[in-house]
């Protein structure tokens, strides 16, 4: 007995002096809580809210051995003792686990009560999500400018919330596309439930398409799944089916620019892994060069916001609501697709709010031909408090 003692209290502090020799290298927010339920710091800061829990002796010795991205995230998804065990041939391909038949009732027990699955704006720093998410929704339509009758086109459009809010609130025409089957049955049920069947549209496809003339044109958030290579026919696309002077509204994920184009493409290895198993052929720009191919397909920039910090607390309040509702989870998704998430959310929590990821507003007007934009002169429409409707029923 003692000496099971004596061995695992050895075990212990080699982890903590491994730990320890890391913790000023790596200048990490998180935390490790190691089998004995002790909790250190794997950064020279007060740790964030996040925390590593190590199951076993077992898992840094695999950590050792291979230490990959790969082997990290397949300790993630295991829920044995002793975490040394490895993935099996039937286990679920981990790549797709972002685009898999997840049920909608799972996404309910993180989002907000609209589905909204893109960054929160947040009025206040400690306010709730479905306030953030509000927020968001009446900001991006005013940034938009949005005016009854006018026909807004939101490519990307998730479960519906932003097409339903711009018609009741703004008094727009709305068509959405998205290429989830769910949320595009999700969308048309909503569409019949509010009774906007003469202003709300919703179509299964690609960006590409879309057909027609608009008004204003939102992104938020489809831009990181079409690929760097792609930007050109993606921005000539919206081009086309933008009218002159019309308004879009490019809401994207971003990392920093480097020193030269070689070390941008040299991804760190965190970006390598979020592409290899969250976003499988995703890509995510600088905001220059995004800026450069907007221009060059004669967009002028007006306007530019960033919000990594709302997006840092978006992520935190999903993961801290998906983990209160484990079991529930567990049953919609399973063990494994719960666990990456609950990880994947976290992780993006901290690579927002360390800088690591990054994310911007941008709004631009199609210039077809010389002359002024259109747009007002200062910024005092983004903070008028009411909307149109609103304004109307007072």
């Amino acid at each position: 007995m003692f000496g099971w003692l004596a061995t695992d209290e050895a075990l212990l502090g080699a982890a903590r002096n491994i730990i320890g020799h890391l913790a000023p290298r790596l200048k990490s927010r998180l935390a490790v809580r190691l089998w004995d339920g002790s909790r250190l710091a794997l950064g020279t800061g007060e740790p964030g809210p996040f925390t590593i829990a190590i199951s076993s002796p077992g898992v840094i010795s695999s950590l050792l051995r291979r230490p990959t991205a790969a082997n990290l995230v397949e300790h993630v998804m295991d829920d044995s003792a002793t975490g040394l065990q490895r993935p099996q041939r039937n286990r679920p391909d981990f790549i797709q686990f972002h685009y898999d038949d997840v049920p909608t009732e799972a996404y309910r027990l993180f989002l907000d009560d609209e589905l909204v699955y893109s960054c929160g704006y947040f009025t206040d720093p400690q306010g709730d999500l479905d306030q953030a998410q509000q927020d968001k929704m009446h900001m991006i339509c005013r940034k938009l400018r949005l005016q009854p009758g006018e026909h807004f086109l939101d490519i990307g459009c998730g479960w519906g919330g932003l097409l339903c809010y711009a018609a009741l609130n703004y008094g727009v025409r709305a068509h959405g596309v998205t290429l989830s089957r769910q949320q595009f049955a999700y969308t048309e049920e909503k569409i019949r439930r509010l009774g906007l069947e003469r202003r709300v549209t919703v179509q299964l496809g690609d960006y590409t398409d879309a057909e027609g003339t608009y008004d204003k044109i939102a992104s938020v958030g489809m831009m990181e799944h079409v690929g760097i290579a792609n930007y050109p026919a993606y921005f000539g696309k919206l081009y086309s089916l933008l009218r002159d002077r019309g308004v879009l509204l490019n809401h994207s994920i971003a990392r920093r620019a480097r020193r030269t184009a070689a070390q941008f493409r040299k991804l760190r290895p965190e970006f390598r892994l979020i592409q290899k198993y969250i976003f499988p052929g995703g890509e995510l720009d600088h905001i220059g060069h995004t800026l450069e191919v907007m221009e060059r397909h004669r967009f002028e920039v007006h306007d530019l916001e960033g919000w990594r910090t709302h997006y840092a607390r978006t992520c935190e309040l999903w993961c801290k609501r998906l983990s209160a509702s484990r079991d529930e989870a567990i049953q919609l998704m399973g063990e494994e697709k719960y666990r990456i998430w609950v990880a994947y959310l976290a992780a993006s929590s901290v690579g927002f709010q360390d800088g690591l990821l990054r994310i911007f507003q941008t709004v631009a007007t199609k210039q077809a031909s010389k002359g002024v934009s259109g747009m007002p002169l200062t910024r005092r429409h983004l903070y008028d408090i009411a909307t149109p409707a609103e304004t109307q029923a007072a």
